[in-house]
């Protein structure tokens, strides 16, 4: 498979930043050759994933869009097969957005222009979609295609929905060929077992937020959620 073997690299780029220790370059050195395998095992596992076989067919769910009512299989536009969906947590039943939904959906809707120019892309909730296209003008979305499925059962089937009504935030990716429509990928780490203090990070390499917190010495941290004022 591709990406399973590369070269061995000589990390001796002959860079340094001003003022820099030895003992600094002897660490950062080592730690470059861990990111450069972290990049090469991001690429092993992107290769697994392009690699799986068809999965499940979908239903032709109807949802409601901003536009009106529309089928799953009208949200694929010519020539782009593949589709993109983000359970965004914002039930009826909630009060508010879920903030990290929030944060997440307010990096996203900034790079779906870009996104949307090879693949679709939608968001789908379970709110009516009023509710949903409401909180779109308040936060300033201007390119996110927002779904409600309160209508019917993807949430449940994908699970974005637990029999005891919790809402996941889920990513899903659909793949149609011809006329069928079939799943193709989920985020179902986030229902995997997780390491001690870990986050399942379903969606780590997308959120932003979270990426640029990893390269700062404080890290992540504890308390750090977002929020949807400050």
């Amino acid at each position: 498979m591709p990406g399973d073997k590369f070269p061995l690299m000589d990390l001796k780029h002959g860079l340094r930043f001003p003022g820099e220790s030895l003992g600094y370059r002897a660490a950062r050195d080592k730690l470059l050759s861990e990111e450069i395998e972290l990049r090469r095992h991001l690429e092993r596992v992107a290769a697994h994933r392009r690699a799986l076989p068809p999965g499940g067919k979908a239903d032709d769910y109807l949802f409601d869009s901003e536009d009106g009512p529309a089928r799953l299989s009208q949200l694929f536009e010519p020539g782009k097969q593949s589709l993109v969906t983000y359970n965004w947590m914002f039930g009826p039943e909630r009060k508010e957005s879920c903030p990290s939904c929030a944060a997440f959906l307010d990096a996203l809707d900034a790079a779906a222009p870009h996104v949307m120019q090879r693949v679709n892309l939608v968001v789908i909730a379970r709110s009516p979609i009023e509710r949903l296209a409401a909180f779109k003008h308040h936060r300033g979305w201007r390119h996110l295609d927002l779904m409600s499925s309160g209508g019917n059962s993807f949430n449940a089937d994908y699970f974005a929905l637990t029999p005891d009504g919790m809402e996941n935030p889920m990513l899903n990716v659909f793949h149609r060929d011809g006329n069928v429509v079939r799943h193709f990928w989920g985020s179902e780490m986030f229902y995997a077992p997780t390491d001690p203090g870990l986050h399942p990070r379903h969606n780590g390499t997308l959120d932003l937020f979270w990426n640029v917190f990893d390269l700062t010495p404080e890290g992540r941290g504890t308390d750090g959620l977002p929020r949807l004022t400050y």
